[in-house]
């Protein structure tokens, strides 16, 4: 493991540990990336004294941003079932290809995507899944990536109301806009235009708050985190965008 902690403390209590993670880092050991070695378990056990963290959800490897462990076993159960509840709000802020509407919500179903590879073929329970979106900014720039003369992006902010799989990456492929950098639900051309103009490939999705209610003292807890520096870089396409709840 590397001696410098890519994780940023961004909460911290005597039973709570909050962090931004940035892209490329798995949260814990998966069946996908059996060779990884380093995790941002670990990462957060280091900034726990050394101590024993415990996950209390996750973000996808490729997703940079907010994330949260508990410092007990107690803590983390109340958490959970908070997150299970529906009574935790995560906010997300993404870039995707077109303009969506000003706001929205997407219901649409999704069928669980299995963690290990070798259980694709099988047979897989569908869930529901509801996002909420509201578009923050659109540009369009003279370049023809696909059939048309110009391109089309828009700077969204998602509120997940249900925790499945990839929700987000497949609930925005599912209403045509999908999320720039997303390999498995993005498209390809768009992809490697913006991997090509900024030097570095990523998934113009970030985790930028989560809102609680704390576990032991009942009070409210909202952590918020700017997204990472190459995800601000993509960015600069928007000219004068400034997000919400946070200068510049």
């Amino acid at each position: 493991m590397q001696n410098s902690n890519p994780l940023t403390l961004l909460y911290r209590d005597e039973y709570l540990l909050v962090v931004h993670k940035p892209a490329g880092l798995l949260v814990h050991r998966s069946p996908i990336d059996r060779h990884e070695t380093e995790f941002a378990l670990q990462y957060a056990r280091a900034l726990n004294g050394g101590e024993h963290v415990y996950p209390v959800h996750r973000l996808d490897r490729p997703t940079s941003g907010v994330l949260a462990f508990a410092r007990d076993s107690e803590t983390a159960r109340r958490l959970g079932l908070a997150m299970m509840a529906g009574s935790v709000r995560k906010t997300y802020l993404a870039m995707v290809r077109g303009w969506p509407p000003a706001q929205g919500e997407i219901d649409h179903p999704l069928r669980e995507e299995p963690e290990d590879r070798r259980l694709k073929g099988s047979e897989q329970p569908v869930r529901e899944a509801l996002t909420r979106f509201r578009t923050l900014a659109t540009t369009e720039i003279p370049v023809a990536i696909e059939k048309y003369p110009s391109s089309r992006y828009a700077v969204v902010e998602l509120y997940p109301e249900t925790g499945r799989k990839h929700q987000l990456r497949r609930h925005m492929k599912h209403i045509h806009h999908p999320i720039i950098g997303d390999a498995n639900h993005g498209r390809g051309r768009q992809n490697r235009y913006f991997a090509e103009r900024f030097g570095q490939g990523r998934l113009m999705l970030a985790a930028t708050a989560i809102a609680f209610e704390h576990p032991v003292s009942g009070e409210s807890v909202v952590v918020r985190a700017r997204p990472e520096a190459s995800f601000m870089e993509v960015l600069s396409i928007f000219a004068g965008l400034a997000l919400p709840g946070q200068a510049g």
